[in-house]
């Protein structure tokens, strides 16, 4: 019984008669004309339920729609003996904010299943913030009290084997779509429990997507297409939100079929379709403080696992030094990501990050690692009006000096905000043409005769 009432939002040794808020709440007096009709339903499901209907709740082993019938029978019954007249459209909806409720993320499910939502805020129960084409709004969407949040973000980390409480209380999780989960709890926020979704689209995006998106020009795709299956080593860059994955995903789809691909992340998030992909997850440390892998020791993993390609969902610390080995010694063709904010900036940052890993080196050495084995750094831009750009396109030559010499080869220019709030510009390629040439012919890859001409591409 305590696990269906878990189920049902509300934890044991809580009253059952609590208030619990359901859905996307049209106006507060709509909400609470039929707030006493669902605590009825979840009374009767938990009074009437018998085990055997209880286990076949609670064991997920059907299919949702099985699910949804059963609950919906108790619903129905209710509805019916009510005294309180209920529109239909309204029976549908209070039926399906309880089905939501025992079988979902609760009163979440709705924004979650709205694919014009790309991120979910929840800033303690009673303020739900969602990112629609790349603008933050407020919802009316709210919990009941912070119990109730803390049953949904159980639910979330429970089947990853991850816990959340006081002893430890942050996690990184994803959903089932492989959406990005982290949540941070009290003592740690003072606001309550603050969950923060990254949805991801059902199908993964494609080169074409971004193209109609002005996430790059037709020119520049087919250059970064090029230069993926030319095995050059790619580092994308930008920051947070700015779109790093979903290009990874889409430069990971260029990769041809008949390589052998270990990915490697702290959530696994890439979606590729290719046959034979290995996916490896780090995982943290445990109520003791151990059996933690990291990303590093997946790295240094992987070099053993016979890869054609390693691709890495992000560096941000020790890491960044096993890659950049990897790719200095045979495993051309890596792809991976970093928060930075401009292709400079990635350069230092992976100086940084190289020194994390306790290793006493010379910059000028850590310098050198970086050039030889970076080929080509892509940084993504989120807009003022909310959309992703790369805006610039940049080879990694060699060292002058104590510097890495860096090339723009393809860059984004904004000319201009419209009337709407909206970014006008170009790209253009800078006419320069890249030492990394040579490879591509070593892999057979050939590029259109002056393609790489100077002027804008025909994106505007």
């Amino acid at each position: 019984m305590s696990l269906l009432l878990e189920r049902l939002g509300c934890p044991a040794g809580q009253p059952i008669q609590q208030k619990v808020i359901f859905g996307d709440r049209k106006t507060e007096a709509n909400e609470d004309n039929y707030q006493d009709l669902k605590l009825s339903i979840h009374r009767r499901i938990v009074e009437e339920m018998t085990p055997k209907e209880q286990q076949f709740l609670a064991n997920n082993q059907h299919s949702r729609a099985e699910m949804e019938e059963l609950i919906a029978s108790y619903c129905q019954r209710v509805l019916e003996e009510s005294a309180t007249p209920v529109p239909r459209g309204e029976r549908a909806r209070i039926v399906s904010d309880i089905c939501d409720e025992i079988l979902g993320l609760g009163p979440i499910e709705p924004l979650l299943k709205d694919e014009s939502i790309t991120e979910v805020m929840i800033n303690g129960p009673q303020k739900i913030f969602v990112e629609r084409k790349g603008k933050i709004q407020l919802t009316n969407v709210q919990f009941h009290d912070n119990a109730h949040l803390m049953t949904i973000i159980e639910r979330i980390v429970a089947p990853l084997g991850r816990r959340i409480d006081e002893s430890s209380p942050l996690v990184d999780a994803r959903l089932a779509d492989g959406s990005r989960v982290n949540a941070i709890v009290p003592p740690l926020s003072l606001i309550g429990p603050c969950v923060t979704i990254r949805k991801f689209t059902k199908d993964p995006l494609s080169v074409n997507d971004l193209i109609s998106f002005g996430t790059l020009s037709e020119e520049m795709a087919e250059f970064l297409r090029a230069c993926v299956k030319a095995r050059l080593n790619i580092m994308v860059s930008g920051g947070t939100g700015s779109g790093k994955t979903t290009t990874l995903n889409v430069l990971s789809s260029f990769i041809p079929n008949n390589e052998r691909i270990v990915t490697i992340e702290d959530a696994a998030e890439l979606r590729l379709q290719q046959e034979h992909v290995v996916t490896l997850e780090s995982r943290p440390a445990n109520l003791e403080g151990k059996g933690a892998i990291t990303i590093r020791d997946l790295v240094r993993n992987a070099l053993r696992m016979r890869p054609d390609r390693i691709i890495v969902g992000e560096v941000r610390s020790g890491e960044a030094l096993d890659m950049l080995q990897a790719m200095n010694t045979g495993h051309d063709g890596s792809l991976t990501t970093g928060h930075a904010n401009s292709p400079r900036d990635i350069l230092s940052r992976l100086e940084t990050m190289v020194l994390m890993a306790g290793m006493d080196l010379p910059v000028r050495a850590i310098r050198e690692q970086i050039a030889s084995a970076i080929d080509l750094i892509i940084q993504q831009t989120r807009i003022q009006d909310g959309s992703r750009k790369i805006t610039y396109v940049t080879e990694v030559q060699k060292m002058e000096g104590d510097t890495i010499v860096l090339q723009d080869l393809f860059r984004y220019v904004q000319t201009s905000i419209d009337e709407n709030g909206k970014s006008v510009g170009y790209y253009e390629a800078t006419g320069l043409q890249p030492m990394f040439l040579q490879k591509f012919k070593m892999n057979g890859v050939e590029l259109p005769k002056g393609f790489m001409q100077q002027g804008p591409g025909r994106f505007e």
